[in-house]
């Protein structure tokens, strides 16, 4: 599951790479959220899954998504809009595992982390530098832009964070529902502010399809499920393999170089990633 999730997730650069030019970034989303979550409806329809139990239970599903979908989402797509280089902005969410595994070391919620799980912390984010140091300096960086990369990074790592603390187990169509509708509730106002207009291109098309039918529907399903089982810090180093693996999909797709230190970085990424999966909490909440 994790290997599929980081597949699918990392198709989302190529989605934007094809929709942006075609719509402006807070509407392409708006619609994105409202017809996955007429998706989701469909399927809840047919199979008939259990909704979250407790009013406190569907607001705590509300702010994860808010954050995860509107505020992850809705900061990246509009930082490269507003100019920033796709490198840069892949570098500061890439912050995230390090910034979780700083939080989830402060408060103890997940033991002490062992030396080894900081080094593959470490490995990731280096490998991280290498594959996106290509495309530093293919843009401009100013202070708005920058903002909504930071806005970005702590929206998915306290989405994150706060899913694991307070969202119970519960079947995750039903749970993904009630998260794209409250992204929804936030995109949709500011996407009737924005400038610009949908165009109905067939490349805005097929990066709508592919992004409701597999990057929602698909990825953030799985994202959800790895969270509810899976320990933050173990979750999150899986985001350090999402940009070795858009560039991959860059050279298969866009013919982009793969230049020998995005190589190196992959390798670099995939060591630190396997150090934080196979360094797991020992009985005495310490962490090997």
């Amino acid at each position: 599951m994790p290997w599929v999730f980081v597949l699918i997730w990392s198709t989302g650069f190529v989605v934007a790479r094809y929709g942006m030019p075609h719509s402006p970034p807070m509407t392409f989303l708006a619609w994105r959220f409202a017809l996955s979550v007429l998706a989701f409806a469909v399927w809840i329809a047919l199979t008939r899954p259990a909704w979250p139990v407790g009013r406190s239970q569907w607001w705590h599903l509300a702010v994860v998504g808010v954050l995860m979908h509107g505020g992850y989402l809705g900061g990246v797509w509009a930082a490269v809009k507003a100019g920033i280089p796709a490198g840069t902005v892949a570098l500061i969410v890439g912050l995230q595992p390090l910034l979780t595994a700083a939080w989830v070391t402060a408060t103890g919620q997940e033991g002490r982390l062992g030396p080894m799980r900081w080094l593959g912390l470490g490995l990731g984010f280096a490998g991280l530098v290498l594959v996106v140091s290509r495309k530093f300096g293919t843009g401009d960086v100013t202070t708005f832009n920058l903002v909504l990369s930071i806005v970005a990074l702590l929206s998915i790592t306290a989405g994150t964070l706060y899913q694991k603390r307070y969202v119970a187990p519960c079947d995750v169509r039903t749970a993904n529902t009630v998260q794209l509708a409250a992204a929804f509730a936030v995109a949709a106002p500011l996407a009737w502010l924005e400038a610009g207009t949908l165009t109905l291109h067939p490349e805005l098309i097929g990066a709508m399809v592919w992004s409701v039918l597999v990057l929602t529907l698909g990825g953030s399903s799985l994202l959800y499920l790895l969270i509810q089982r899976g320990a933050a810090t173990r979750v999150t180093s899986l985001m350090y393999l999402v940009p070795p693996c858009t560039a991959l999909l860059g050279w298969w797709l866009f013919d982009e170089s793969l230049a020998p230190a995005v190589l190196v970085g992959f390798a670099l990424t995939a060591v630190g990633v396997a150090l934080v999966a196979r360094n797991q909490t020992s009985p005495r909440g310490e962490t090997r």
